[in-house]
């Protein structure tokens, strides 16, 4: 009988010094191979040099590395990057990289598909397979952190969780990639650099809100009107607007933290200022910040870009209101990597 090999990054660092002193050698030794596979992002026993081959070849018989392989890079005119990321068992996620003169962002996949179905998404039309790891989001940061040093000669600067999936769907595992990622022992990124972008789970938000989180919310909202809300994102019917305001409010009477709307306006569904008028009275219970995104198509004709005079009409009236607005020009069109195109076209 084959016996199954554990993946050896699902062990805690006092998993893995157990098990050393379990097999007749010093606990330290677990130190070593953790910093080899979270530190240095090994993708095998064989490079941990610093380690007996005795014992690469006790680690070889009872684990596997899981890593994931960049399996197609992409580069937009405008220098975005968009890895289609195979995984161990051959799906396939994307992450983006998103270049400015001054920092450099990677947009990371937490789930196979998603289970939510927006109507304007591409990712939404992918039914959702499984959730990701917390190695294999780790591991999207790590090869968009190379490829930064290596394209852009600078580190990776910030992380935003909007890529394929919904990251509170798959909380407990992003929690635990978050946690590494800003560890001493893993990348030790500030969590003010690592947003996690929701399309709105009242419960989930609470949690993280109870959780004392460190990283910025970012709310996919695209209406406060709720019966547009759900007519383009239908499981607002089950999380209504009241409830997500409910919970954000929650959210920030526990963490005094600004919350980000990421709004997408649209030709006839919402240019109208009754439409401005719902978002400034939604957003006033605390501080926030509108991101203004510019759409991108996804092969038919339901969604069309609003025209520039319904974006100014917001702006203005955001403005007036003494609401942070900023608009959002899309990166990586040309190769199917801005918001909302990440469908695995590759």
């Amino acid at each position: 009988m084959v016996t199954k090999k554990k993946d050896i990054r699902a062990l805690t660092l006092e998993q893995l010094r157990e098990f050393f002193i379990e097999n007749g050698d010093k606990a330290f030794r677990g130190n070593q191979v953790y910093e080899w596979l979270w530190q240095k992002a090994a993708h095998s026993f064989e490079v941990m040099t610093n380690i007996s081959k005795e014992t690469r070849e006790i680690l070889e018989s009872n684990f596997v590395i899981n890593h994931i392989k960049v399996d197609v890079m992409q580069r937009s005119a405008d220098g975005t990057i968009k890895n289609a990321v195979r995984l161990h068992d051959d799906l396939v996620v994307e992450s983006v990289l998103i270049p400015t003169k001054t920092r450099t962002t990677a947009c990371v996949s937490s789930q196979v598909g998603c289970s939510l179905d927006c109507k304007f998404c591409a990712t939404a039309r992918l039914k959702r397979m499984r959730n990701l790891n917390p190695d294999e989001i780790y591991d999207q940061v790590v090869a968009i952190d190379n490829e930064s040093r290596l394209y852009f000669d600078r580190p990776l600067s910030n992380i935003v969780f909007m890529g394929m999936g919904e990251p509170l769907m798959n909380y407990n595992n992003v929690l635990k990639a978050i946690d590494k990622i800003t560890s001493k022992e893993g990348l030790g990124m500030s969590p003010k650099r690592i947003t996690v972008s929701t399309s709105g789970v009242p419960k989930m938000i609470k949690k993280m809100a109870d959780e004392g989180v460190k990283f910025n919310l970012a709310v996919s909202l695209h209406s406060a009107i709720d019966a547009i809300r759900t007519a383009i994102m239908p499981f607002n019917a089950t999380f209504t607007l009241s409830d997500l305001k409910e919970s954000l409010e929650y959210w920030y009477k526990k963490t005094k933290s600004r919350i980000t709307y990421e709004y997408v306006v649209w030709q006839g569904i919402n240019d109208k200022q009754k439409d401005v008028d719902a978002l400034v009275s939604f957003c006033k219970f605390a501080p926030s910040k509108v991101n203004l995104i510019e759409y991108n198509p996804i092969d038919d004709g339901d969604f069309q870009q609003a025209s520039a005079k319904a974006i100014e009409m917001y702006v203005r009236s955001l403005e007036r209101n003494g609401i942070v607005v900023t608009v959002r020009r899309s990166r990586g069109k040309d190769i199917d990597a801005a918001c909302g195109q990440l469908a695995n076209k590759t």
